[in-house]
């Protein structure tokens, strides 16, 4: 019971991350995290495959081993949010648009302060 439940947590997270993939305001990093997690209790098999992926998997690896995250992943992550920002105030305006900018400021500047 308990394994099912961490796999279904875990595909979620993975569908969550593909949805981070394609839109730039969702993560995609951090869902894969969630889902390595999750993959680790149920399947590991699926978490390895996480593992073994050749772009994301560098990148969780740094993550569990290190605590870091690599300074190209941070402009891609902060320009993406920055664009989410921009296609929020071009499309829907305010009072939509803070909403965006707290997630930028917010995440934004967690992910500038972490060790490369």
């Amino acid at each position: 019971m308990k394994r099912s439940v961490y796999r279904a947590l875990g595909l979620a997270s993975v569908g969550l991350g593909a949805i981070g993939a394609a839109l730039p305001i969702m993560p995609t990093v951090p869902f894969l995290l969630l889902a390595v997690f999750f993959f680790a209790r149920s399947n590991p098999a699926w978490e390895q495959k996480i593992l073994d992926h050749p772009n994301w998997g560098p990148q969780i690896a740094d993550w569990r081993e290190r605590r870091v995250i690599r300074r190209p992943a941070k402009l891609a992550a902060i320009t993406a949010m920055s664009a989410g920002v921009l296609f929020t105030w071009l499309t829907l305006g305010a009072p939509w648009v803070y909403i965006s900018l707290a997630v930028l400021v917010t995440c934004g500047g967690w992910i500038a302060t972490r060790n490369e």
